[in-house]
């Protein structure tokens, strides 16, 4: 069973940065692709940036792709996303998953992962 928990959201203003991460538990997260999406109230739940088990390759989706990093340390079980540049439309609580193999993976497709974190709200103040 693979636990996931995030952390490093907050309230920041237009412009500021932050770094969530999300620790994994059980299992071998280094053959896990992760993933981060995020969702406001009564909207879908949206593809924000993907990352391979090795972290040699990297997606976004639309609204990470320019300020938005994601990076992985399996070293210590942790992935990460770095947002700079941060907008009103940001807001949002952010989640991250893993797709864990045998699952067949289609990057960004929110049933493609099997694990879900809790999530971390990030507000942005104007």
């Amino acid at each position: 069973q693979v636990q996931l928990v995030e952390s490093g959201g907050g309230l920041v203003q237009v412009g500021d940065s932050l770094r969530l991460s999300c620790a994994a538990s059980g299992g071998s997260f280094r053959d896990y692709a992760m993933g981060w999406f995020r969702q406001t109230p009564g909207k879908e739940r949206e593809f924000v940036a993907h990352i391979s088990g090795s972290g040699g390759n990297r997606y976004y989706g639309d609204s990470g792709k320019g300020r938005f990093t994601i990076s992985r340390d399996n070293a210590k079980n942790t992935v990460y996303l770095q947002m700079n540049s941060l907008k009103p439309g940001d807001t949002a609580e952010y989640y991250c998953a893993a797709n864990v193999p045998p699952r067949t993976l289609v990057v960004g497709r929110s049933y493609s992962y099997d694990y879900w974190g809790r999530g971390t709200q990030v507000t942005v103040s104007s």
